[in-house]
């Protein structure tokens, strides 16, 4: 019986005990799966949607992947705040553009 490909990862890093760069670990699946070219080309976005969806892995940045068990919830979570404040900052300049063009418009209407 084959063994599945994120069965593989999780056994690789567990081994590693260290964060691995995605192409890297693909490269290992590959070889212990004796993948051809085409079949890696194939193969590696649904290995990459797997990872993703498995909740005992985490990208800790750069793609580099590790056991979530390794790690605190502090270093696995991603503040969303920061984005909405680039969001709200983003807001802000966009009406000062617009604000900027009505004012110059009616400007132009005047002559």
């Amino acid at each position: 019986m084959k063994t599945a490909k994120i069965e593989i990862a999780f056994n690789l890093l567990t081994k590693k005990k260290k964060p691995t760069p995605f192409l890297k670990l693909w490269e290992e699946i590959s070889q212990i799966e004796n993948l051809t070219p085409s079949q890696q080309e194939d193969q590696i976005a649904q290995f990459y949607s797997d990872l993703c969806l498995d909740s005992r892995f985490v990208n800790m940045g750069d793609n580099k992947w590790d056991l979530r068990s390794r790690h605190t919830f502090s270093e696995t979570v991603i503040d969303t705040d920061e984005f909405l404040d680039d969001d709200s900052d983003e807001a802000e300049e966009f009406d000062l553009e617009e604000e900027e063009e009505e004012a110059s418009d009616k400007e132009d209407e005047k002559y």
